[in-house]
């Protein structure tokens, strides 16, 4: 039986691998037709899981858009969109985000052990706060969410998130976007950050498919020989 979700990490970049810009504004580096693509990733997965600086600097909705997917998962007996699943050292979230806001999907918060009262008092019942350790074990995060039923998990960032996942070696299938431009501001916000990564030079990835989408590209990764894909 398996200890953690199947987990697909899911990124869009600019070409010298940057998240956004200096100035930490949203960065529009996807495309409608890769959205959608996206949007058929959500709809086969359990969770969604996004760091705090994600909630708090993108505000992301984290839904499935389409009604016929939602109502697909609806007849499957689940919630129009997955569960909603953040990680947050300090619990400096906004109530009013669009993460506790918005979807009839279970919310999930995973604290650091010092920020548990805290955050129980600021969220209520919009969430339910999980003491994740000192600081927060992405591994046991992982093995709590396959204990609450998550067998398939999306991980959409932010940078620190993806390299926690990477560098401890929970990411089964990696889906990264390429636009087509450039940042070229180094205190912009990466794909990853540093760490001692599984995959290096003398343990190269697998790349299982690369699509044109559009003007963006689509380089999809198999992490583990747990790789199962789902044809979208």
């Amino acid at each position: 039986m398996a200890d953690r979700p199947y987990t697909v990490l899911s990124c869009s970049m600019s070409i010298d691998g940057y998240l956004a810009n200096g100035a930490e504004q949203r960065l529009m580096l996807s495309n409608e037709a890769d959205l959608d693509r996206v949007d058929a990733v959500r709809a086969h997965c359990d969770a969604i899981l996004v760091g705090a600086a994600t909630v708090r600097q993108d505000n992301p909705r984290l839904l499935v858009r389409a009604p016929a997917r939602q109502a697909v998962r609806v007849t499957n007996g689940h919630p129009g969109s997955p569960i909603k699943v953040t990680v947050t050292a300090g619990a400096q979230l906004d109530p009013r985000a669009n993460f506790f806001g918005l979807g009839d999907s279970e919310k999930i918060v995973y604290c650091a052990s010092s920020t548990v009262s805290q955050a129980r008092r600021r969220f209520g019942d919009l969430a339910t706060v999980i003491d994740g350790g000192q600081p927060v074990d992405m591994r046991w995060v992982s093995e709590n969410l396959c204990a609450r039923g998550v067998n398939r998990l999306m991980v959409e960032g932010g940078g620190l998130v993806h390299t926690q996942f990477l560098t401890a070696d929970l990411a089964d299938e990696l889906h990264l976007v390429v636009a087509p431009f450039f940042v070229g501001d180094s205190t912009a916000r990466r794909f990853v950050g540093d760490g001692r990564f599984p995959f290096n030079p003398d343990r190269r990835a697998r790349l299982v498919e690369v699509r044109q989408i559009g003007d963006v590209a689509l380089l999809r990764y198999a992490l583990s020989a747990r790789f199962a894909p789902v044809d979208l």
